[in-house]
């Protein structure tokens, strides 16, 4: 929690102002038995004579009045201060949190995991706020109240206010030790709670999969299980922290019954009046309002310590560290030259994978193994192979989402890991498996590539992804208030993650949102698959067609998608199988050959019959 309080540094007026009006408070509370004993002695029992003062009843009965107003504008004012910290504290912790996740590179991520994430940011901060609203207006004042509860006791009677030094040490032991003893088990309350976001987020992202196969019991009871564990540690835990009131409640009843006997016996000898056995018993009660609230103060307490821990833990995940600082020209005065020939006087590949490997975290074998090509600018790279054969990884790589972990990928002669994330990554428009887009219009996803785009710039992307016919043809989401002048084309309302799209359109508009920001280096993973053949042929012509001289890199399992390609990669289980163009790979590379016969029979058997192509490929049919 510690770590945290940083977050509090501008509201500390505030976190200030806020106990101090609530020891105002206590102090004016603490004054109200003395005015009760006052009343009962020389207002009702005058001089022990049974005799009334009415003057000296309506002065105090004003001043009790007095205390109470001063009193509740002293709350209020206090709650105020309170709530206005705890809120602008939690907002700065959750926007640093949401900063450091985004900072996190996908190995990272990964191991955290998505519903943890969600979880900490939003129910951990939440209840880390109500710890920090209720330490500000209780931490200070039940101590207050309970120990100059016990001063004034002794104020009118030692003898009495013995019981006090007793009760307090119980009441103490009894709320701290199951402070103690709960603090670990409201961790695993939290976590258990991760487990249920997760398995919610999992059945919610696959609806129609679990409808699609009939899956919804399973699935049910998938989650009746998960909520079953959080419901059994809540109670569990519950069931502890509710022992804390009716044990507080013997204790300070208990102290109450003392102090009535003793009380007795001292009225009875002339050594207390009446009305101070009545203050003694006031503070004592006092005593146990507080100790209620302090008991309620520590549960919350308690879970926002450990809601802070799970928090601070998210702080302390960093990714590798990143060398660009020690490299000449990157630290404050421009980028690093571009180098065009090395030492020996050879042309620098614009891009290099110089025995590459990969392992996941966590992983038990390499993902990658030992890549080596070179990549020159404006060529066009196409990345085939099975299922599992580490297409994306490859490509992941190249951006920098994951870190190499053997051998060295450089881009114009620099190692990536030495290059300042914000530069690679200008320099690379990706276009991931999956089409992500984002709540609002076609407008502003395309902006995501470039936020001052003209509309020019945007369209040229447009017609180059073959999506005019999509923004064109698209019209607001039914339901929607029109906008004048803003119906349609650029300004066509997108549902969130897209679900007013097709698989292809969404497609179509993520490759043109890489497009818009001219990357040097454009990279399609199996972004066409949900595309039919003529538009995907016309993508790549539109693409070939790029000024700038664009490097780009086609992931797909269509053979068709590559085979015009520069350079094809064939990958196996993680390593190069073959390097080539369509002819050379299906003279030399039986993993290539594979594919593409399987993809295209009719090629096997012409093959086969002019005596074309290797043993394999006449053996296959």
């Amino acid at each position: 929690m510690r770590k945290l309080m940083k977050y509090l540094s501008g509201y500390r007026k505030e976190s200030v102002l806020a106990p101090l009006f609530k020891l105002l408070e206590a102090f004016f509370e603490l004054l109200v038995p003395l005015v009760m004993a006052s009343i009962i002695d020389r207002g009702i029992n005058v001089n022990g004579t049974g005799g009334a003062d009415t003057g000296h009843i309506w002065r105090m009965g004003l001043c009790l009045l007095a205390l109470a107003v001063v009193g509740l504008v002293s709350s209020i004012t206090a709650q105020f201060f309170a709530a206005k910290a705890a809120v602008g504290f939690s907002a700065g912790l959750r926007q640093a949190l949401f900063d450091h996740i985004q900072g996190l590179d996908f190995t990272n991520i990964d191991k955290a995991g998505t519903s943890t994430m969600i979880t900490r940011m939003t129910s951990d901060v939440n209840q880390i706020q109500s710890g920090v609203n209720l330490v500000l207006r209780l931490f200070l004042r039940s101590p207050i109240i309970v120990f100059g509860a016990m001063i004034m006791a002794f104020t009118i009677d030692v003898k009495s206010a013995l019981v006090f030094v007793v009760a307090i040490p119980l009441l103490a032991v009894v709320v701290f030790g199951i402070m103690v003893w709960t603090m670990p088990l409201y961790k695993k309350v939290q976590a258990n709670l991760d487990k249920v976001l997760g398995v919610t987020r999992e059945n919610l992202t696959g609806v129609r999969v679990i409808r699609a196969f009939h899956q919804e019991e399973v699935e049910e009871g998938r989650f009746r299980g998960f909520t079953g564990a959080l419901a059994d540690s809540q109670i569990f835990v519950g069931k502890i922290s509710a022992v804390m009131n009716p044990v507080t409640y013997v204790i300070v009843n208990g102290a109450i019954i003392f102090l009535i006997y003793i009380g007795a016996v001292q009225v009875n000898v002339g050594n207390l009046s009446q009305g101070e056995v009545v203050a003694i018993i006031n503070y004592m009660s006092q005593i146990l309002v507080e100790l209620v609230k302090l008991a309620n103060l520590i549960i919350t307490v308690t879970k926002a310590l450990a809601c802070a821990d799970r928090v601070a833990g998210v702080f302390e995940i960093r990714n590798e560290s990143r060398t660009s600082a020690a490299q000449p020209g990157l630290s404050g005065e421009g980028k690093q030259p571009v180098q065009t020939e090395n030492v020996t006087g050879e042309a620098i590949p614009f891009l290099q994978f110089d025995h590459v490997s990969l392992t996941y975290a966590g992983a038990g074998a390499e993902t990658l193994h030992d890549i080596d090509f070179t990549v020159n600018k404006g060529e066009t790279v196409g990345i085939i192979g099975g299922t599992g054969s580490g297409k994306t990884s490859l490509v992941n790589l190249i951006p920098g989402f994951y870190p190499v972990t053997g051998g060295h990928l450089r881009l114009e002669g620099r190692d990536i890991r030495q290059m300042p994330e914000e530069e690679l990554r200008s320099r690379v428009g990706m276009v991931p498996q999956k089409a992500v887009l984002f709540k609002g219009t076609i407008r502003s996803n395309l902006q995501w590539g470039k936020p001052d785009a003209t509309e020019a710039e945007m369209w040229q992307a447009i017609d180059t992804a073959q999506a005019r016919e999509v923004v064109e043809g698209k019209k607001d989401i039914p339901g929607k208030k029109d906008i004048p002048g803003k119906k349609g084309g650029l300004d066509t309302e997108i549902a969130q993650n897209g679900k007013n799209l097709s698989g292809g359109q969404r497609q179509r508009l993520t490759i043109a949102r890489a497009l818009v920001r001219k990357p040097q280096i454009l990279i399609l993973d199996d972004s066409a698959s949900a595309l039919d053949y003529a538009t995907d042929a016309r993508l790549r012509t539109a693409i070939r067609q790029l000024e700038g001289g664009t490097t780009t890199f086609i992931v797909s399992q269509r053979a068709s998608s590559i085979r015009h390609a520069d350079k094809i990669v064939v990958l196996d289980d993680g390593e190069v199988a073959g390097i080539g163009t369509h002819d050379e790979l299906l003279r030399n590379c039986d993993v290539y050959r594979e594919i593409y016969f399987s993809q295209y029979p009719e090629e096997r058997l012409k093959a086969a019959k002019t005596g074309s192509g290797s043993n394999a490929a006449r053996e296959g049919v």
